[in-house]
């Protein structure tokens, strides 16, 4: 497994390889779990070689969020990614992807998809991952990338960013990984407390429980959101959002008249989980 520790170093790794070669990628943060390795997987079957990335993206975090304290464990990663077969890491520095600072970077922004949900509560994170992307898609060339359905609203902008940039690259989204308790995997999850870790499966159940509801009665989407608010508020959980929306414009969803989406976040202690289910019209 070759380490790429500069956007030149990447470049040239790619240049190397046969014209015909099929390159797969699969951008990360670090810190990974099962699900991250599940990407690579998946790039694997799509693809002749694939390239994983490690940048923790200072772009897409908030004034008050967890960039300092967020986990970086470098060594375990590149053991994880070597046993997936992986092909190449690469690792830029902030200096690499930001030159002149982030201020003074180009921006890549995503009308529309970046309004609502996550976009509303956080404050130019979409611009930070879709600048950062781009960047990304630039210095490796992918063919395909790989992204999980955990984020479901990023997977959206991706594509669109994709598709409005004509950039030459199939974007394929993974199932979501899940505990064997249905808690979705995270990095994150690392920061939940033991107390605040028995309980988090509810919100994950709460989701399941009202997208059985909704597909049972189409038209109990606002109803059946209630009830998975009240139960989540009365375990403790702070509500960020819980909303039912179309999966092809994160338009408000009223009725089960089109493929929509149930999308929560919320906060158990300081933690902030997200998670989402898809509900497919009868």
């Amino acid at each position: 497994m070759d380490i790429l520790d500069s956007i030149e170093a990447m470049q040239a790794w790619r240049r190397s390889l046969p014209n015909d070669a099929r390159v797969g990628f699969a951008p990360t943060m670090g810190n990974l779990h099962a699900g991250h390795i599940s990407l690579i997987d998946q790039a694997t079957q799509e693809s002749d070689r694939v390239v994983a990335s490690i940048f923790v993206n200072p772009m897409q975090f908030g004034a008050n969020e967890d960039l300092e304290a967020y986990p970086r464990t470098m060594a375990a990663d590149l053991e994880k990614l070597e046993a997936a077969g992986t092909a190449a890491v690469f690792i830029p520095t902030i200096d690499d992807i930001y030159p002149e600072g982030i201020d003074q970077h180009t921006a890549v922004e995503v009308p529309g998809l970046t309004d609502v949900l996550c976009g509303a509560s956080r404050a130019g994170h979409f611009k930070g991952v879709t600048t950062v992307v781009s960047k990304l898609f630039g210095a490796v060339r992918p063919d395909v990338a790989v992204f999980g359905a955990k984020d479901l609203q990023q997977v959206l902008v991706i594509k669109k960013m994709v598709r409005d940039l004509l950039l030459p690259t199939d974007i394929v989204t993974v199932p979501t990984m899940r505990e064997t308790d249905g808690l979705a995997m995270s990095s994150r999850n690392g920061y939940l407390t033991p107390a605040e870790r028995q309980l988090a499966p509810r919100f994950s159940q709460a989701l399941a429980d009202c997208a059985e509801a909704i597909e049972n009665d189409h038209s109990a989407v606002e109803v059946s959101l209630n009830t998975a608010r009240d139960a989540l508020t009365d375990h403790g959980f702070k509500i960020d959002y819980l909303e039912a929306r179309r999966t092809f414009d994160l338009s408000l969803a009223t009725k089960v008249d089109e493929e929509i989406a149930l999308f929560g976040a919320v906060y158990l202690g300081k933690t902030r989980l997200i998670d989402n289910r898809v509900i497919s019209p009868s």
